[in-house]
């Protein structure tokens, strides 16, 4: 039986299928990657590619209805939800056709002695994406349109529940002009993914999904010398150390535990309040998350859908009913129907507890109540995740400060949902390695060729 399959999260009815790649399949992919990468795809220069980048964003925008209502169906997202994923992957695109100049542009160097230095980038090959199914357009742009503008041929390995719109992504840079083998979908298993890192042909690989997957993909590619890029779970922190308007602080939590019905890789999961606040912010806050209440994804008026399988739903279940086991307290939700989970948040969780420190991957939070900005830092760290961070503060020396101690790659101060093409994004511990998005994203797959003249 196939792996790559649409199955409606709402009803659990699968819609559709779609054949893995047969291993003559995968040898042709891999064999049109390489040649796009030394022949047409060199062949249009950086201005040439970013025009076909912008012929992309432009058919994002053109497609966006359709685009929209395939992963309404494959991962349960809320439509509107889904409209803003599409624009938002069009704007990440149409930034890198924009910029392509000064992401490309050669570095002079301030040299000792005679003669000029220069940096210059250029392609490195093939890559690999592995991307994830929660935001199945948002982390394929960030992957694959700067490394299209770079020269990097690319072979798209998407999640296996989002073969429809996989195969949406490679018409629409088909239908932009891209040459053959620029952009290769791949529905491949995850032993077909280990040989095509291993590929002498491949130059690296950028994986955005779990631990375990990270582990295993850093596994082969360091065996076989290849540069990687891990985007891997968080637990991030949202900070409460003062505020002068309690209810929009309290929204913009609510904001960040819900955005994508609690399936963000840096959404606020654990909220830490001072003690003054704590007991009027747990109040408001278990108000407002009991009043989201799931219901069809299609539905107009829809904020928080199902999660993106059974499956998804049974392991946060589980993760919940094990953390009131070890004694926590479920101050609303709890339940699951389905695919549907509803918004829960839990109290009086300790560090001997296993949800102390893991990634609730749903519309699941907890609440810390805090004694002081060092307590805040102590708790906040207190993970194997470094991935995003918030913090809600008053006063702009204490931001400085607790910015600077936290281990994470984020930090947002007073604001939440701040994503935006130009920011990189990446976080350290087990949260992964390198970044996306902005020039540093640009950065990653590049040859930065030194050039020292006389």
């Amino acid at each position: 039986m196939t792996q790559y399959a649409v199955t409606d999260p709402t009803t659990g009815e699968v819609v559709e299928e779609f054949p893995t790649v047969d291993d003559a399949g995968l040898e042709r992919a891999v064999a049109s990657a390489a040649a796009a990468h030394t022949g047409p795809l060199a062949d249009l220069g950086v201005s040439g590619r970013a025009a076909l980048l912008r012929r992309v964003a432009e058919l994002h925008r053109e497609r966006r209805e359709e685009l929209a209502d395939l992963i309404v169906r494959e991962m349960g997202k809320v439509r509107e939800g889904a409209l803003g994923e599409v624009d938002f992957a069009a704007d990440i695109i149409e930034y890198y056709a924009d910029n392509a100049e000064a992401i490309m542009a050669d570095q002079p160097l301030a040299i000792q002695g005679d003669g000029t230095a220069v940096v210059r980038r250029s392609s490195l090959g093939p890559l690999l994406g592995i991307m994830p199914w929660n935001f199945p357009y948002y982390q394929v742009a960030r992957f694959a349109a700067p490394n299209l503008l770079i020269g990097n041929s690319v072979l798209l390995k998407h999640a296996p529940q989002c073969p429809s719109s996989a195969a949406a992504i490679e018409a629409i840079h088909r239908d932009a002009g891209f040459p053959e083998g620029s952009y290769v979908n791949l529905y491949a298993s995850e032993e077909q993914a280990a040989t095509v890192i291993a590929d002498p042909r491949v130059r690296g690989v950028s994986l955005t999904g779990s631990e375990r997957a990270g582990a295993a993909v850093a596994e082969v590619a360091g065996r076989n010398l290849k540069k990687v890029v891990l985007e891997l779970g968080g637990s991030d922190p949202f900070i409460v150390l003062s505020t002068d308007d309690l209810e929009a602080t309290v929204r913009a939590a609510v904001d960040a535990r819900l955005d994508n019905s609690g399936q963000s890789c840096n959404g606020a999961k654990r909220f830490l309040v001072a003690d003054e606040l704590h007991d009027a912010f747990l109040s408001r806050f278990t108000e407002l998350m009991a009043e989201a209440v799931p219901t069809a994804p299609t539905e107009p008026d829809a904020v928080l859908g199902p999660l993106s399988s059974l499956q998804a739903a049974e392991r946060l279940e589980a993760q919940v009913q094990r953390a009131v086991a070890q004694g926590a307290t479920v101050a609303t939700g709890g339940g699951r129907h389905g695919a549907f989970v509803e918004p829960t948040v839990l109290t009086g969780v300790t560090p001997e507890m296993d949800v102390y420190g893991e990634e609730l991957f749903g519309p699941v939070a907890v609440v810390h109540r805090i004694a002081d900005e060092d307590e805040a830092v102590r708790v906040a760290n207190a993970t194997e995740f470094g991935l995003g961070s918030y913090l809600f503060t008053t006063d702009p020396a204490q931001a400085e400060r607790v910015a600077d101690r936290l281990e994470a790659g984020m930090v947002y101060v007073n604001l939440v949902l701040a994503d935006s093409p130009e920011l990189p994004f990446g976080g350290v511990k087990r949260s992964g390695i390198g970044r996306e998005l902005g020039h540093l994203g640009a950065d990653e797959f590049v040859n930065k060729k030194l050039i020292r003249s006389r």
